[in-house]
């Protein structure tokens, strides 16, 4: 009986390929998506973002004028990494949603089925 419940925690585990949720990110994730998405300028501000402590919460809430006060005074480099948070925002609002349909669509299936 224990197996089976392990086994059926794992495969929800295997099934679930969702990528970790943006609002969930620690500072290592940020330091991930900068050097995959930011790479020309991870080298110059790696560093700033891991000494302001910046999450993936933070990541999203951030502007021009957060990213000039982290330290990314250049105007073409602040612009870019802009961009890259901008496209990282809206496909989390994409992300939750498609959530929220779910939710909904489970829920109306539901309630239907107790009727």
């Amino acid at each position: 009986m224990v197996e089976e419940i392990v086994n059926t925690s794992n495969s929800k585990k295997a099934t679930n390929n969702r990528p970790k949720s943006v609002y969930s990110w620690n500072v290592t994730d940020v330091q991930k998506w900068l050097r995959r998405h930011c790479s020309d300028y991870y080298q110059l501000y790696a560093e700033n973002f891991i000494q302001h402590d910046i999450t993936g919460r933070t990541l999203l809430r951030m502007n021009d004028n957060s990213l000039l006060r982290l330290g990314i005074t250049n105007d073409v480099h602040r612009e870019a990494i802009w961009r890259q948070i901008l496209k990282l925002r809206l496909k989390t609002d994409i992300m939750e949603i498609r959530d929220m349909q779910r939710r909904n669509t489970n829920n109306m299936f539901y309630d239907y089925s107790i009727a």
